[in-house]
């Protein structure tokens, strides 16, 4: 699977902190991508939730130092969200979340998140609209994403790429 992101053969996040940061933040990508696709909106408590559990465990799985650039990696991409906003490039809980979930994140695992989440945008994107056409929708029919024909609730791919690298870390991590 790795091999094709082009890097070394395990992810750099520890593989006890991957699966630690997993279990406790799976039910809150589930909870992100569940409410984007009922309301078009990703939730302030899902994101203050997903950064907490940082603040929180965080310092316990890392050294100082290495809790401290991690945090520092929330505020950079809030800032670069905060802009990236403004000039209409994405939605403020995209931003929100895409903050909330940088410190997970180990700098350089960076190129095989991308790749990971550009995989999971497709297949959910193509899974959205495959379902919005289908009596799949019946299941559901009160969700707003279904009538958006040009949005698209981005927590169906943030939240699963985020457990995805976690579980995958958890898996192949250092």
């Amino acid at each position: 699977m790795l091999f094709l992101w082009g890097g070394a053969e395990t992810l750099s996040l520890p593989r006890q902190t991957a699966l630690i940061f997993f279990i406790l933040t799976l039910p809150l990508c589930l909870w992100t991508a569940i409410s984007d696709l009922r309301h078009m909106l990703i939730r302030n408590n899902a994101v203050i939730a997903l950064a907490a559990v940082f603040a929180v465990v965080g310092i316990f799985l890392m050294p100082l130092p290495v809790y401290g650039w991690q945090l520092a990696q929330l505020v950079i991409v809030l800032l670069v969200g905060i802009v990236m906003n403004a000039l209409g490039l994405l939605g403020a809980g995209d931003a929100k979340f895409a903050a909330s979930a940088a410190p997970y994140v180990v700098l350089t695992d960076v190129r095989f998140l991308v790749l990971l989440f550009a995989l999971i945008l497709l297949g959910a994107v193509a899974a959205h609209r495959l379902a919005r056409v289908t009596p799949l929708r019946n299941l559901a029919p009160e969700w707003k994403s279904w009538g958006r024909k040009k949005d698209f609730p981005m927590g169906l791919a943030l939240g699963p790429t985020l457990s995805a690298y976690l579980g995958l870390s958890a898996l192949y991590g250092s």
